[in-house]
């Protein structure tokens, strides 16, 4: 049994847990005709919703009072889904980012008003499971609702995914994407060949591109004490290097940031395993 903290509307409440923190149930009619101080039996409630922070837990209780019930559910098993074909962790925040935007996207597209995702190549080419996720949602969308968005909506869903992945904000993934691209095209012409996106390495490359520029944008530094190691990555894989160093001056002019020689050593040893296996020689 749950005792009800406040009522946000017929469907959804505040309780408290075991340990006294804040908890929102979702469930259908667990809010009807229901006052602070009565319960909610266990079997009613479909959904529990647990934030850390009380301002995310207030900006939630928002957002579930406006958005459709529907939409709530909807948002919820897509959430449930890619944390299973994942099988990775996600920041609680994307239940209000992603209920909010796919709220909005049907909103939308009942308007007859569609965004173009002007990254679209690239989020599929890099963050291609989140974008199957995507398309998994879309197929959701039309299922429930007959409502048929673009693929373009795919890749926005994506972005959300792998923006929990990374617990940073929105409006850095785009960055994210696009220094991504950039490092892949610097790294195509100085090898004078494409990556082969089937192989494990360039998996590997990629989700090290991904939390390298999480890092990048937030001022995160990496830290490490093995000299040792650095002097031998340099002197051995010489090639991989100077590519590393082309990436980081690429970076300080784009960006104006300027990476650790950490962060060098570990593009190296990458570049070194991308190509090397694929059949380079040592320098």
């Amino acid at each position: 049994m749950y005792k009800i903290t406040k009522v946000i509307n017929n469907n959804i409440v505040c309780s408290v847990d075991e340990k006294g923190k804040e908890i929102i149930l979702r469930g259908l009619g667990v809010g009807f005709q229901k006052k602070k101080g009565e319960t909610v039996p266990d079997e009613k409630v479909e959904k529990i919703y647990t934030m850390s922070d009380p301002k995310r837990s207030g900006k939630l209780q928002q957002l579930l009072a406006e958005v459709p019930l529907e939409y709530v559910e909807l948002s919820t098993e897509v959430i449930e889904y890619a944390k299973q074909a994942l099988h990775k962790r996600l920041s609680e925040n994307i239940y209000i980012t992603l209920t909010d935007h796919i709220s909005f996207a049907i909103s939308r597209k009942q308007e007859n008003l569609e965004y173009r995702n002007v990254m679209l190549p690239e989020i599929r080419r890099f963050y291609a499971e989140e974008y199957r996720i995507g398309l998994y949602a879309l197929e959701q969308i039309y299922k429930r609702f007959q409502i048929e968005l673009c693929k373009d909506e795919a890749g926005f869903i994506a972005l959300h995914i792998v923006n929990a992945e990374l617990e940073t904000n929105m409006s850095d993934m785009y960055q994210i994407t696009g220094l991504i691209r950039d490092v892949f095209e610097i790294v195509r012409i100085y090898y004078g060949k494409d990556l082969d996106p089937d192989s494990l390495d360039y998996e590997r490359f990629v989700t090290h591109l991904k939390y390298f520029s999480q890092r990048l944008f937030t001022d995160s530094i990496v830290k490490t004490d093995d000299m040792v190691l650095q002097d031998m990555i340099r002197s051995r894989y010489v090639k991989d290097y100077n590519c590393a160093l082309k990436i980081k001056s690429f970076i300080q002019a784009k960006y104006k940031k300027c990476i650790s020689e950490e962060e060098v050593i570990f593009l190296t040893i990458h570049l070194h395993r991308l190509f090397f296996t694929a059949g380079e020689e040592e320098e």
